[in-house]
Formats: structure tokens, C-alpha cells, sequence
């Protein structure tokens, strides 16, 4: 096979895709180059199934490989181990605009992986492994609809820019990943600075007239080496099997889909779908009937009924009208001990959010090969329990649909969350799935708000989410026909409709947006509709967090206090000390922490006021400058035949000359202090090599002379 490329300008960079040179057993394998950013993408799929096989089983994995960078892995073993949450968030933005593009039916075992095999930290490899996928998949015989383009849209000084590098990304107003097909979109994710409406449709047009330039070379591309697809076997269901189970159903399934609670409905489908089987085994026998075939009839039934109801008559499972919002709650101060709780609950969807407020040096800290950041100072943190579907499973570890959920959460906040130097604290919020009825994460990012609000936390102004779906049936010619899109979609909405697209905003504009359809992509006009009814719903979610909590609370008694100071940046090491003994000592003394950046900025955090108090004063003292005419007290620290030592300052020791120690004559220094006592005594001078001149006499004739004392006194 010859060595083919191609190269795309986007923006001020451009995008090589290089097919020929490497993993050529594979179906498909290309390399894709931004600068020295490079990635291999490669697609395989089987020609035949496993048995029972009753769902499309695609596979993507990317992995950021530590040598792309020039670097060891960390780790005992030193070797990249299981995937970080970039990798895994960069898998799912990969597998969910491919997946609409396979043949319904096609349920082949297929994967895609992709390889960061050179990384200039400068450039993202997400991007291009989605472009990769595409790009392998088109010149492979896999059947494949057609090309799928990706690209990065910042926006920088009201200018948009095409795949921005992290710098860039650091200081631009948007951060959206868009996937498409020629002139329609099938998958956006990403977060904005409270971008409004207007603007961020103006981003979603630029991003498509981007990816219709991927699209057409990676077509260019496939006419010149890509392989003849593949003529597989579909698995659909068989249409004896949509007679019978119509023939025994009748027009029973429109009211088993309306019935009003979600569990409801499920034991009313139940009921039908086991007519159904006991129908079908009597007529065609048990062998003929398979569980994929069974589950496929009744879901396509269930589908069309559900369809006609809402295209026919406006009609929605739950009885809503087709922009109503479900039943809103919210509230907060649900747990004693912890620094922020709320509940939100929107219909059967309910989340409790909890926040907890930390040091900065607790932040979260990863690898990252590709570049950009590396830690994070606030965290989302998404758990599903099978409880909240009424279900039985597995608690253990977490799984992807909960990483991507809670990033989409966590990145809808981050825009509202106030500035580290005004509040340097560590935030993380937990979002526990208490019910599931559809959009859990537009419901973590609600309470998730209002927890933070209710630790503290001084956001900018509240957040808040809600999805909008679509119905939709195909004209004769294949093309998009009638449609309807709906606000808040309940889970069999989502299952049987054909869009789930969240938004989350402030009552000014977007944080963060997630889109996922099972269309091969719609036109941009049917997401702008749903832009404009989720704004309007988002107002009125707002307004219920509002009367549960709409600024920040007192901070919980529970969480730790911070005082701040700042001292000379060359001087850090003299409070951290040899080994760590100045700064572990203060630690000890106190029971604060304490925490330093490169500025010279210095955080203290306790929990009791007294403690804080304590290591701030120590930390004052050591960097204070001694001042002369001031009282002080100290420690004696040693005594010799001219006088005694004193210590004035931390790390700041004062002379007291034996003539200064009291009035009249002193013999011997340890006949008026011994070394343990604590003494006053005011600074007389410091000469010019910085050796500090105390006085006992002069302190004690200042204090009978006053009625009251007139100095300050400081503790050393």
C-alpha cells in the first residue's frame, strides 16, 4: 500500500492525515499531525459475531503514551497504567458522534484506538484522534456512513479561533468541541464563560463551515485508497415478529406508556411484553425466538407509539405538554456535619449534592503527557447507585458514564466559581443519584450550586441545567421530516427519542453544553430551537434555586478558617527551614496548616479560630522587622557575663546588657534572669550590622511611669 497524505488549514495551524506508513494489518490506520503533535488512529472490526450478541459492541480507547512527551510515567512499575479521566473523557467524545454513522443492525465487535505517539505541548490530542477515527474508519472496509470532522472553537477578543493551543485556551471566553457530518452536527461538548446564546450560535455555525473542510478531504482521501466496504449481515428484527406482537397489543401500548410514575409504566410494558413472548412462542415455537429479536419487536413498538403520541397529538409520557419543566425542588442544610448540602429534585430525577471546602495544596494533581493543566483546585464528583433506577448491581468502582457525567457538571460550574486569590480554598463537590428519571447531571450541577452556596463559597451567580430532546420521523427520501423538539426529557424520552442536548448557563448566558444524538446528524436549526427553549427553561430552574439559596452562606462551622499574608519570595525558605522545621514546627505548635506559593503568598487554615490566630501571629513574627522604642517579651534564650540574650522576634534574638537589666548595680546576669524566663524589654537600637540592643530598666521605667502602658507589647 502507498503512502498517502493530505493536509487541512484550519485556522493558523494545520492538520496532516497520513495513511500507509504504519499498523497496516489493521482495517484502517492513519497518523494525524498538528506541529509535532502526532497520533495513530486505528479501526478493526470482526466479520463475524458472538453468539446471543444483542448490541452494537464499538470499543474506543486513547491512551497518552508518557514517551510522546520525553517522560517516565510515574509509578513504581513506570509504565502508563489505567486511563486518566483525559483519556477516558477523550474516548467518549470519540465513540458518541462515530456511533450514529454505523447501519442500524451492524453489530459487529469493532475498536478504535488511538495513540498520542509524539506530544509538543502545545497542542491537544483529543482533536486529533477524533479526526483519526474518522479518517481510518472511511479508507477501511468497515461499513461506515460517511466522513466525520472535529474541531476546537475558542474564542479569544470576540474573535473565534480554530483548534487554540493551551495557552490559548487559558485565556479564551470558550472552550467547544464540535463533531459533524457535511453541513449537519452530531456531537458538541465543552463549557463557556457565560457566552450568550447569540454568540454561541455564531461559534456553532463557525465550527460546522471548519468541519465541512475535514469532512471533504477525508472523502478526497477514502476515493483514492479506501478499501471496498464490506456487504455483512444486519440484525433486525423480523417482521412476522412486528405482526404478532401488533396483533396481540393492539392499541394497548399508548396507555401503558402513559401510565404517571416511571414505575408504573414499566410494570404496565412488562405485562404486554410478556403476552407478547407467550403469543410469538405459541405461533412460531421457542426455538424461533431469540432475546434480541423479542426485545427488538417490543421496542420498535414501543417507539412508534411513542412517536405518534408526541408528532400526532403533542402528547408526552408524563402528560406534560411538550415545553413544560416536571415538578421543581429544592433545598438545602440537609446534613449536620458536612460544609454545604442541597437537594434538587425535578420530577423523579433527584440529586443530593454535598461540598467540602480544603487547603489549596489538597487540590488535584495528574499527568498530563499532552499538555495544559495539571492539577485543579475544584472537583465534581458523579455517583450513580443502582438504588436510583429501582435497580440491583455492582458498587465498586466508577465507570465512564459517571466520569463524563460529572465532568460535565464540574466544567458547567468552573466558569462561576470565584477567583483563587480571593478564595484559596480547595472546593469538591460529591453528587450522590438519589432517583433517575432522566438528566441526573443537570440536576448535579443545580444542587451542586446550591451546596457550594451553602458552604460558603462566593460564586459569581448561580448555574443551573436542563436538557431538551427530539422526535423526529424521516421523509420518503431519507432526508429529516417532521419533528418536534421537547424541554426535559425523562429517561424513555431519551431512550426512544432521538436527541439528548444539556445546556447549563446563568441567567446571563452558557457555562456548559453536552450534546448526543442517534441520528447521522441534524441541521444546526433544530439545535438553535433547542438553545432558545432551554434559556427559557433555565430561567425558571433559577428561580426555585433562588428561593432555597441565592448567595453565600456563612462558612460551616465544620470547615477550615484561612487568613492570608504575603511575604518576600526570596525569604520562603527561611519559614519552611532546614528540612522542613520551621514550617512543621508552626504546624505543631498551632494545629493550622499551612500553605505557600512561588509568589510569597502564604494561606493558613484551621478549623479553630485560636489555632489560625496562633500560626498567623508566629508567621508575622518571624518575617516582622524589629522596631526601635517597642516593648517586647521573650524567652531568655542564654545568658553570659556582659548580659542575656533575649528572643524578640522569631529567629531574632535582642542583647540585654547586664548595665540595662535593672536599676542600680547587677552583679552577675543570672542574679536578675535566668535562661527560660520570660522577660520585657525595649528595643534601644540596632547597630549597622543588624545586632539588636534591648533594655529591661528602660521597659520597667516606662511601665511605672504609665498609668496604663502605652506600647505595644508583641510575644515573640
Amino acid at each position: 500500500m502507498s503512502i498517502e497524505t493530505i493536509t487541512i488549514p484550519l485556522g493558523a495551524s494545520e492538520m496532516t492525515i497520513e495513511t500507509g506508513k504504519m499498523a497496516k494489518l489493521a482495517d484502517g490506520a492513519v497518523t494525524v499531525t498538528t506541529d509535532e503533535t502526532i497520533v495513530l488512529v486505528t479501526a478493526v472490526s470482526q466479520t463475524t459475531i458472538r453468539q446471543g450478541q444483542s448490541w452494537f459492541p464499538m470499543s474506543v480507547e486513547y491512551k497518552e503514551k508518557a514517551a510522546a512527551a520525553g517522560r517516565f510515567p510515574g509509578g513504581y512499575f513506570k509504565r502508563e497504567g489505567r486511563p486518566t479521566e483525559k483519556e477516558i473523557l477523550t474516548c467518549r467524545m470519540t465513540d458518541r458522534p462515530l456511533r450514529p454513522l454505523f447501519p442500524k443492525g451492524y453489530l459487529y465487535d469493532t475498536q478504535i484506538i488511538a495513540l498520542l505517539l509524539s506530544a509538543d505541548g502545545v497542542n491537544d490530542g483529543d482533536i486529533l484522534a477524533m479526526n483519526g477515527a474518522s479518517a481510518a474508519l472511511a479508507i477501511s472496509d468497515i461499513p461506515f456512513a460517511e466522513p466525520m470532522g472535529a474541531v476546537r472553537i475558542g474564542l479569544i477578543d470576540g474573535e473565534f479561533v480554530t483548534n487554540p493551543t493551551h495557552q490559548q485556551r487559558d485565556i479564551s471566553e470558550l472552550d467547544l468541541v464540535y463533531a459533524g457530518i457535511k453541513d449537519k452536527v452530531i456531537m458538541i461538548e465543552g463549557d463557556a464563560q457565560e457566552l450568550s446564546e447569540t454568540k454561541f450560535k455564531d461559534a456553532l455555525n463557525h465550527a460546522q463551515s471548519e468541519v465541512n473542510k475535514i469532512v471533504d478531504a477525508i472523502a478526497g482521501l477514502a476515493a483514492k485508497v479506501g478499501k471496498e466496504k464490506r456487504n455483512p449481515e444486519l440484525f433486525l428484527v423480523k417482521q412476522e415478529l412486528l405482526d404478532i406482537a401488533n396483533e396481540v397489543i393492539g392499541d394497548r401500548m399508548e396507555n401503558a406508556i402513559f401510565q404517571p410514575t416511571k414505575n408504573e409504566r414499566g410494570k404496565a410494558m412488562d405485562a404486554l411484553r410478556k403476552e407478547v413472548e407467550a403469543a410469538t412462542i405459541e405461533r412460531l415455537g421457542a426455538a424461533a425466538v431469540t432475546d434480541f429479536q423479542m426485545e427488538s419487536a417490543f421496542d420498535n413498538l414501543q417507539k412508534a407509539a411513542f412517536r405518534k403520541a408526541i408528532l400526532d397529538e403533542g402528547k408526552r409520557a408524563d402528560g406534560r405538554g411538550l415545553d413544560d419543566i416536571r415538578t421543581l425542588g429544592a433545598e438545602i442544610g440537609i446534613l449536620p456535619r458536612t460544609h454545604g448540602t442541597a437537594l434538587f429534585s425535578r420530577g423523579e430525577t433527584q440529586a443530593l449534592g454535598i461540598a467540602t471546602l480544603a487547603p489549596l495544596d489538597q487540590a488535584q494533581f495528574f499527568d498530563n503527557y499532552s499538555g495544559g493543566a495539571d492539577s485543579k483546585h475544584f472537583i465534581l464528583h458523579y455517583n450513580f447507585p443502582p438504588f436510583s433506577v429501582g435497580e440491583t448491581g455492582r458498587m465498586g468502582g466508577i465507570n465512564r458514564r459517571e466520569i463524563g457525567h460529572g465532568n460535565l457538571a464540574e466544567r458547567s460550574i468552573v466558569p462561576v466559581l470565584p477567583d483563587e486569590e480571593d478564595f484559596p480554598y480547595a472546593m469538591r463537590v460529591t453528587s450522590e443519584v438519589m432517583e433517575s428519571n432522566g438528566s441526573t447531571s443537570m440536576a448535579s450541577v443545580c444542587s451542586g450550586v446550591m451546596a457550594l452556596y451553602e458552604a460558603g463559597v462566593p460564586l459569581k451567580t448561580a448555574v443551573a441545567g436542563i436538557s431538551c430532546g427530539l422526535v423526529s420521523e424521516s421523509a420518503e427520501d431519507g432526508s429529516l421530516g417532521r419533528y418536534k423538539t421537547i424541554v426535559d426529557i425523562i429517561g424513555s424520552e431519551d431512550f426512544f427519542g432521538d436527541m439528548d442536548f444539556k445546556l447549563c448557563g446563568t441567567a446571563t448566558g452558557v457555562t456548559g453544553y453536552q450534546l448526543d444524538l442517534k441520528l447521522p446528524g441534524i441541521p444546526l436549526d433544530i439545535l438553535f430551537e433547542g438553545i432558545d427553549k432551554t434559556a427559557a427553561a433555565r430561567m425558571k430552574v433559577l428561580e426555585v434555586m433562588n428561593e432555597a439559596i441565592s448567595e453565600p452562606a456563612d462558612i460551616s462551622a465544620y470547615a477550615p478558617r484561612i487568613k492570608s499574608l504575603k511575604i518576600n519570595p526570596d525569604r520562603i525558605g527561611e519559614l519552611i527551614g532546614p528540612g522542613g522545621k520551621n514550617i512543621k514546627s508552626i504546624q505543631a505548635e498551632s494545629g493550622a496548616d499551612v500553605n505557600i506559593e512561588d509568589d510569597g503568598t502564604v494561606h493558613v487554615y484551621a478549623a479553630k479560630e485560636a489555632s489560625l490566630n496562633r500560626a498567623f501571629e508566629m508567621i508575622e513574627g518571624m518575617f516582622a522587622e524589629i522596631e526601635v522604642g517597642k516593648i517586647y517579651t521573650g524567652k531568655v534564650v542564654s545568658t553570659t557575663k556582659f548580659g542575656a540574650f533575649m528572643a524578640v522576634l522569631p529567629g531574632r534574638d535582642g542583647l540585654i546588657h547586664i548595665s540595662e537589666l535593672a536599676e542600680g548595680r547587677v552583679n552577675q546576669t543570672e542574679d536578675v534572669v535566668k535562661v527560660g524566663d520570660m522577660v520585657s524589654a525595649k528595643c534601644v537600637g540596632i547597630d549597622d550590622k543588624g545586632r539588636v540592643k534591648m533594655s529591661r530598666k528602660a521597659a520597667l521605667q516606662e511601665s511605672e511611669a504609665a498609668d496604663s502602658p502605652s506600647e505595644e507589647v508583641t510575644e515573640a
